[in-house]
């Protein structure tokens, strides 16, 4: 599946939009991918995330689990763990910190992919990264549905994308003029922990 396939996933479940947007990482961008408008169709999803499955193997082989940072990558990541035929387990907050809850255990030394679904800064891959390795677990790659940083995103492990982008995103005090004027959504979940 090549970048133009997602696109038209997301273009089919209306999740390509167009605008103002605050992304969760803060930053703000004329373009946002609501990728639970596709999640919430199981056929688009299993499209995705078979090619993601199937990129990750080529790859890096099969990984013995999977691990997704909750809320958002939980539907993308079991879906990947299922083509992949592995466990898919989750990190969620506890303190403003990911952590292995809900009797969630990593074997020492197990091969871990961690999955997202669109990643900007790669911020989320890092943190959710801290709780597997306490966990004595090992990080082969991360990987996503869809990289918006054209490649550029630190996530500190080998990346796989199923579709790379390079979408401008900016700090609330650097917005050129034609995005200033719109007026700002807020449609990640983010900002809903505060």
């Amino acid at each position: 599946m090549n970048t133009e396939q997602v696109l038209d996933e997301f273009r089919g479940a209306g999740a390509l939009r167009e605008g103002h947007f605050i992304l969760a990482s803060g930053r703000h961008s004329p373009m946002f991918l609501q990728k639970n408008l596709v999640f919430q169709f199981p056929e688009r999803t299993a499209r995705l995330c078979k090619a993601l499955a199937e990129k990750i193997e080529t790859q890096f082989g099969k990984p013995d689990v999977i691990v997704s940072p909750a809320v958002g990558a939980i539907i993308p990541g079991y879906e990947t763990a299922r083509w992949m035929g592995v466990p898919a387990l989750y990190v969620e907050r506890e303190d403003g910190e990911f952590r292995l809850r809900r009797a969630f255990k990593i074997a020492p030394g197990a091969k871990v992919v961690v999955i997202e679904d669109v990643i900007t800064t790669g911020g989320s891959f890092r943190e959710a990264t801290v709780p597997i390795e306490a966990a004595g677990g090992v990080v082969v790659c991360c990987a996503c549905i869809v990289d918006r940083s054209g490649g550029r995103a630190d996530v500190g492990y080998p990346l796989v994308a199923l579709a790379t982008l390079d979408v401008p995103s900016y700090p609330a005090d650097e917005l050129p003029p034609e995005l200033a004027v719109l007026p700002a959504e807020e449609p990640g979940s983010k900002r809903l922990r505060a």
